[in-house]
C-alpha cells in the first residue's frame, strides 16, 4: 500500500514557521508515521537513506551544471548519513547535503546558504490524540536573479522529491515494520 502524502501548511507550531517572514517559497507535506520512540533527526536519517535513485541522479545532474554559474555541489541528499550515529550530531554538523540549525526531540532544522538563496528544511514529529505523523517544511529565502531562475527550475522537481522520499521511506517502513532496520 503506497503512503499517503499529503500538502499541508507549515505547521504554525514548528519552529521553522518563525521563518516564514519574507520567505520567497515555502511549503510542507505530511505523512502518517509511527515515531517509535526515534527524534526528528533520527526519522530524518532514516528517511533519506531510502532516497530513490533517480532522485540521487537528478541531484548528480544539478551537481554537473551549477557549478558553471558559481554555485557549489552539494552531494546526494543521503551523503555520509550511514556513517555517524544520530546522538552524534551535533549544531553545525553536516547532514547529507545540509548544515544542522536547529536540534529537539521532536523538531530538526537544517539548512543551507549560498549566494543565491537560504534554504531551511524542518522534520517535525506531530501527534494528534493517537495518530502520529511526520511533517516536512521547505522554507526558502532568495537573495538575487540567480535564486529566483534556480528556483524556477528547482521547484517542480522539489515538489516532485519530497514527497517520493518520504512515500518510499514509508513503504519501507511497512515492509519490514521498521524505519530502522
Amino acid at each position: 500500500m503506497r503512503a499517503s502524502v499529503t500538502p499541508i501548511a507549515v505547521p504554525s507550531s514548528s519552529d521553522i514557521a518563525k521563518m516564514l517572514d519574507g520567505a520567497d517559497f515555502a511549503d510542507a507535506y505530511e505523512m502518517a508515521l509511527e515515531h517509535e520512540g526515534r527524534s526528528a533527526l533520527e526519522i530524518y536519517l532514516r528517511v533519506i537513506s531510502k532516497t530513490p535513485t533517480w532522485v540521487n541522479s537528478l541531484m548528480d545532474v544539478r551537481n554537473r551544471i551549477v557549478p558553471l554559474v558559481g554555485l557549489k555541489n552539494l552531494g546526494r541528499l543521503d551523503d555520509g548519513t550511514q556513517f555517524k550515529e544520530t546522538s552524534a550530531y551535533r549544531i553545525g554538523d553536516r547532514v547529507g547535503i545540509f548544515t544542522l540549525l536547529s536540534l529537539s526531540d521532536i523538531e530538526v532544522i537544517l539548512g543551507d546558504s549560498d549566494k543565491h538563496l537560504d534554504v531551511k528544511v524542518s522534520i517535525c514529529k506531530r501527534v494528534n490524540g493517537t495518530h502520529e505523523s511526520v511533517a516536512v517544511s521547505t522554507v526558502v529565502h532568495i537573495h538575487n536573479l540567480l535564486g529566483r531562475v534556480y528556483m524556477f527550475f528547482v521547484t517542480p522537481a522539489h515538489k516532485l522529491i519530497v514527497p517520493a522520499v518520504l512515500a518510499r521511506a514509508r513503504d519501507a517502513s511497512t515492509r519490514t515494520n521498521s524505519i530502522i532496520s
